[in-house]
């Protein structure tokens, strides 16, 4: 038994780094520059001019990019769950097949930004302005949550995140 709970404890101990963040990588990109595929779990962005920068395929859950520029940026493919984009300009950034589940758009820019194929299940996007953006459905919007002040390409609508009375 006790050989089986060290195994164990040796196998936790071994895969955890792998889901901690990449401080180093978290360096590059707070210095502007790309990173795909890179590990940046919680990475605190906020406040950043980032344009451009290229983090597809990255893993950014629960990150806080509130008040971030990131124009032009990539996102594709990047894990986004949890995280905080209130009030960020994102002109021109892909957000194409990008994970935003339950994340936090309130009060952001995203001017002409593609969300092809990206998951908004659970989002905020109160007071977001997302008139221009390219690729958003109101199969998207359906899963997600606004409020009056949301802007939104013509003929599409996205249900209230205040409850009803």
């Amino acid at each position: 038994m006790k050989q089986i709970l060290t195994a164990l404890t040796l196998g936790l101990a071994l895969a955890s780094p792998g889901l901690a963040q990449n401080a180093a990588e978290i360096d590059r990109v707070r210095a502007g520059q790309s990173c795909t595929g890179c590990n940046l779990f919680q990475a605190d962005l906020s406040y950043r001019n980032l344009p451009g920068i290229d983090v597809s395929g990255s893993r950014l859950r629960q990150s806080d990019l509130s008040l971030a520029t990131m124009n032009r940026a990539r996102f594709v493919r990047t894990d986004l769950s949890i995280a905080n984009l209130f009030g960020g300009r994102f002109t021109g950034a892909s957000f194409a097949g990008a994970n935003l589940e339950r994340a936090t758009l309130v009060g952001a820019y995203f001017g002409s930004a593609d969300f092809t194929g990206a998951n908004l299940t659970g989002a905020n996007i109160s007071g977001a302005e997302m008139t221009r953006v390219r690729g958003l459905t109101q199969a998207q919007l359906s899963t997600a949550c606004g409020d009056g002040s949301t802007r939104l390409p013509a003929g599409l609508s996205v249900p209230s995140c205040l409850p009803h009375r």
